[in-house]
């Protein structure tokens, strides 16, 4: 069979249990995030803003001079704190928490027309402005928030009131969007309303959301351009807006032509992973082939080492190719967490590396460090070099981020494993359990032991009521070298049984099968393609699929000054306590030392250097200890 024929579908997130790893990193959402989350969200006013028993606010942040305000937003942020909440249910019961979504719940309920719109700003604050500025407003955004807030809450609980408020929402847009008469043939300016309309699809095998949410994306882009015409009904000026392209929310052409990744970063994820989602359910390759471009445009030329994409503040987003500042490094939070999206549903028709390695690496690197270990404070962006003045905050005047990791962290589960009719994908490794029932009806666990990523040996086990046939799929890391498999003690010969990066176990299987993998987690030199000029003559440092960088906490001051030496010289591994027991890695580095430069600014010989030592940590832990400065790429002898 092709592989690219095949449908994969990530598991459900309560059929999946955490720990090791990324079950610390669920408590600290559960313990802490997900309250802190509600608490911000209500003093910042969001709550009173779809309480229709209480008087509107009003408007609380200014519109600003492209005619909107971030407060248009608030009930997407609502929507990924309730999702965030759903998903932390599963894991630890918190009946106090529970009742406070609840409640929210029946506030949206009761807010609802009886049309089925749903939206606080435009219909507390601006009702006149409904569906009159799609371009901006992002009105179709926060419905889809909504919408995946609705599916997490009824598979972490069972309740389906805002599934059903969700339902109904989409049912009314399937009568307002469209090419018929009296209908608005448009689509959002802020992608995620495509992705959300998969979800909502899947969990109640209504097709008709599914044609919703293809419709959006066939129609993006084309001539002539909506958001032109849209403008111009409005008695707006159609040349008049925020950034003045419509490269910025990827309208400039219809999407299967596109094939670079331009504009606001994580509204090019949002609705990459939707056109991969479409392309999953309707085996649609016109889809497929312009993904597989533009993620080759992105990962080749646009991605920083840690999966950080979009370096520029000024459009959040994407500048010249190779071009990748790291003090200045804008990085999003949600765009890694939307890479990894993106990424995820890339492997819908198959699991194929390339895609899966990347979504590791924006994971543990690009979206992670988003979140303190202690679940309270926040990165918005994410430099890969700081003189000690970056550091995680509270909350945001656009709170998108917070949320947005937290809900990934909480559902990580559905990205490790996938199942198509007879096969099992297993993409990202971690301590965990697996429940799931294949299309031959065969109900499988599958506990998956390991202190993965500190340590490369995991171990797979089988528990099955009776045997059943299926395939296992293990993605090999391509930085994996030497990497081991066997099953039942039977070793496998790799380079005969791996297909597209994943090695291929179809077999019968029994109750207590056991698969052994080692994935060597070797300490290795990474160097920028040349045309990176940020980090010429520099080198950074991963072991299995972290990033390293230095820290003050560790290694005083002047970090620029430390030098790696040309061949990496071997390392020691220590376990941190008080950073989840990560591990660290100390290297014997030279240092340029300035003691003895006096007061010129310049001279004719360089700095002499001393030999030192250098203590690496994994950069999604850093400003996690003492504040001070940080740094990826370091002096390379090289």
């Amino acid at each position: 069979m092709n592989r690219k024929d095949g449908q994969f579908r990530p598991v459900a997130v309560p059929d999946v249990d955490l720990g090791g790893f990324w079950g610390k990193w669920q408590d600290a959402v559960s313990d802490s995030t997900a309250e802190i989350l509600l608490d911000r969200c209500e003093a910042a006013g969001m709550i009173k803003a779809i309480d229709v028993n209480q008087p509107s606010p009003g408007v609380v942040i200014p519109i600003q001079p492209w005619g909107g305000t971030t407060q248009m937003f608030w009930d997407s942020d609502l929507g990924k704190s309730i999702e965030t909440i759903a998903y932390s249910l599963y894991r630890k019961p918190n009946p106090k928490l529970e009742a406070r979504a609840d409640a929210i719940i029946d506030m949206y309920e009761r807010l609802q027309d009886t049309d089925g719109y749903l939206n606080a700003w435009f219909q507390r604050v601006q009702p006149d402005r409904r569906w009159t500025n799609l371009r901006d407003h992002h009105e179709l955004y926060c419905a889809g928030h909504l919408m995946e807030a609705a599916v997490a809450y009824y598979q972490a609980t069972g309740k389906r009131k805002l599934l059903d408020i969700m339902c109904r929402y989409a049912d009314y847009m399937i009568t307002i969007f469209g090419h018929g008469e009296g209908q608005i043939p448009g689509y959002c300016g802020h992608e995620e309303i495509e992705l959300a309309l998969v979800k909502l699809a899947r969990v109640t095998g209504e097709k008709k959301y599914l044609e919703l949410s293809k419709y959006f994306i066939d129609e993006r882009g084309i001539e002539p351009k909506f958001f032109t015409a849209e403008a111009i009904k409005d008695g707006r000026d159609p040349a008049n807006f925020i950034q003045k392209t419509y490269e910025y929310g990827q309208a400039h052409e219809p999407v299967r032509d596109q094939r670079k990744v331009v504009g606001h970063a994580v509204r090019a994820m949002y609705l990459y992973s939707g056109m991969a989602d479409i392309a999953t359910e309707y085996k649609d390759d016109s889809l497929t082939e312009a993904l597989e471009a533009l993620w080759d445009d992105v990962v080749t030329k646009q991605m920083y080492i840690t999966g950080g994409i979009g370096p520029s503040a000024s459009n959040e987003g994407f500048t010249d190719y190779f071009d990748l500042p790291n003090e200045t490094a804008y990085a999003e939070t949600c765009a890694s967490v939307g890479l990894v999206f993106w990424a995820n549903r890339m492997l819908g028709r198959g699991p194929d590396r390339r895609y899966a390695d990347i979504m590791e690496q924006a994971l543990y690197n690009g979206a992670l460090p988003g979140l303190a270990i202690d679940g309270k404070t926040f990165f918005y962006d994410n430099p890969l070099e700081s003189v000690g003045k970056h550091h995680r905050w509270t909350w945001h005047h656009c709170p998108c981020c917070p949320p947005n990791i937290a809900r990934l962290v909480t559902s990580i589960g559905s990205y490790m494993y996938a199942a198509s009719d007879d096969e099992i994908a297993v993409h990202l490794y971690g301590e965990s359990t697996l429940r799931c029932e294949l299309a031959n009806g065969a109900k499988v666990t599958i506990r998956q032991t390991t202190n993965y990523p500190w340590e490369g040996t995991i171990a797979f086990t089988t528990e099955l009521a009776k045997p059943a046939r299926f395939a296992l799929s293990l993605r090999i890391p391509e930085w994996a070298d030497g990497a081991t498999l066997s099953v039942n003690g039977t070793m496998i010969d790799l380079a005969a049984n791996v297909i597209d990066g994943y090695a291929r176990i179809e077999r019968d299987w029994t109750d207590g099968d056991r698969v052994a993998l080692l994935l060597p987690l070797a300490l290795r030199p990474q160097y920028a393609n040349p045309k990176v000029r940020q980090d010429a003559g520099r080198v950074a440092l991963m072991r299995g699929p972290l990033v390293y960088c230095v820290e003050t906490t560790d290694n005083g001051h002047d970090l620029s000054a430390i030098v790696l030496p040309a061949e990496l010289p071997a390392g020691e591994t220590t376990v941190l306590d008080d950073l989840h027991n990560a591990v660290a890695v100390d290297l014997p580095v030279e240092r340029d030392d300035s003691s003895d430069w006096g007061k010129s600014l310049y001279r004719n010989a360089p700095a002499k250097r001393v030999k030192d030592k250098a203590r690496f940590v994994p950069y999604h832990l850093w400003d996690n200890r003492a504040p001070g400065e940080m740094l990826v790429w370091v002096q390379s002898e090289k």
